[in-house]
C-alpha cells in the first residue's frame, strides 16, 4: 500500500480546481462568441454608424483651419507681401481639396 502525503493531496486537489476553473472560464468565452459573418456584418453597421461623425468632424476641422488661413492671407494682404497670391491659391486649394476628398469617400463607401 502507498502513503501519501498530505501535502501531495493538497497540490493534487489544488491543481485540479485551477483546471476546472480554467476549463469554465473558457466554456464562458465559447458562449459569447460568435461567428464570424455575424462579427464582421457588426464592425460593417459600426464603422458606417461612425462614418457621418467623422465627415462632419473633418469639415468643422477644416473650416477651422479655413479660416485661419484666411486671417494669413490677409495679414499679407495688408501688409502688401509679394507672395500673397501664391499664400490665397495654396489656401482656396486646400478649402477644395477638404470638399473634394469627403464626397469621394462618402461616394466610395457607398455612405
Amino acid at each position: 500500500m502507498k502513503v501519501v502525503s498530505v501535502k501531495a493531496v493538497f497540490h493534487c486537489v489544488k491543481w485540479k480546481a485551477c483546471v476546472l476553473f480554467l476549463a469554465m472560464v473558457h466554456v464562458g468565452e465559447l458562449l459569447y462568441a460568435q461567428d464570424g459573418r455575424s462579427g464582421i456584418q457588426t464592425a460593417n453597421t459600426q464603422v458606417r454608424g461612425y462614418f457621418e461623425v467623422g465627415t462632419q468632424l473633418m469639415l468643422a476641422i477644416g473650416a477651422l483651419v479655413g479660416l485661419i488661413g484666411a486671417v494669413k492671407v490677409y495679414t499679407k494682404w495688408s501688409q502688401g507681401d509679394q507672395d500673397t497670391s501664391k499664400v490665397a491659391a495654396s489656401w482656396f486649394g486646400s478649402c477644395i481639396f477638404l470638399v473634394v476628398v469627403s464626397v469621394i469617400i462618402k461616394s466610395f463607401f457607398g455612405v
